[in-house]
């Protein structure tokens, strides 16, 4: 039965954000907000979770699993970013964009694309979505809290609890979000190129 936590969406509350990281390190899958949507998080090294969020939202194995990061030094652990790649996050971060690049050593093979090797990582600019990574200490696995069937994700916390509320070991309230989907990068060797085109505008790219 999943916990329930109002948390304030620009001031989070120490003690709840420290019991959701308590959570996700008991390996707890929680519903959480982010800039864009609420999203499904995870622990990156937590196999049982990942497939729990895999199984919730019928993904496949072409999935692109995303890394919720705190700062560009976190994404330079877990991703090999170029000196272009690098200068374009700096300028774009914190903000409603995901990059996708070559994965490091350190993202286990089973999150990575299974045939380009990469990883998308975001740098959030909402509050409790950074206060969960600061706490936690290395990036949340993260995926759109999409479910099979809809349209759009999940918007309102109390739809989330009520159709989610056996799955999840956390529901965190900051009110209704409406979905605003980032704008997705792909950040190669040789080229760099907008994927999806959302809400983040990345002018230098057009």
């Amino acid at each position: 039965m999943a916990q329930y936590f109002e948390i304030h969406p620009k001031n989070p509350q120490p003690r709840l954000i420290q019991q959701a990281v308590n959570i996700l390190r008991n390996g707890g899958v929680i519903a959480y907000p982010t800039d864009a949507s609420y999203a499904l998080g995870c622990q990156i090294g937590d196999k049982a979770a990942m497939d729990q969020i895999r199984s919730l939202r019928r993904l496949d194995d072409n999935h692109n699993f995303t890394l919720l990061c705190t700062d560009l030094s976190q994404v330079s652990t877990f991703t090999k970013m170029g000196n272009e790649a690098h200068r374009l996050i700096k300028k774009l971060t914190p903000g409603p964009f995901t990059f996708l690049l070559d994965a490091t050593r350190e993202v286990p093979r089973r999150l990575q694309h299974p045939k380009k090797k990469t990883i998308g990582v975001r740098i959030t600019d909402h509050p409790v979505a950074q206060a969960l990574v600061e706490q936690l200490g290395e990036p949340l696995l993260t995926s759109t809290l999409m479910m099979p069937g809809d349209d759009e994700p999940l918007a309102d916390p109390y739809e989330i609890r009520k159709r989610l509320e056996k799955e999840l070991a956390l529901v965190i309230d900051v009110g209704v979000i409406e979905y605003q989907p980032t704008t997705v990068i792909a950040c190669g060797d040789k080229s760099i190129d907008i994927v999806r085109q959302g809400i983040g505008i990345a002018p230098m790219l057009e």
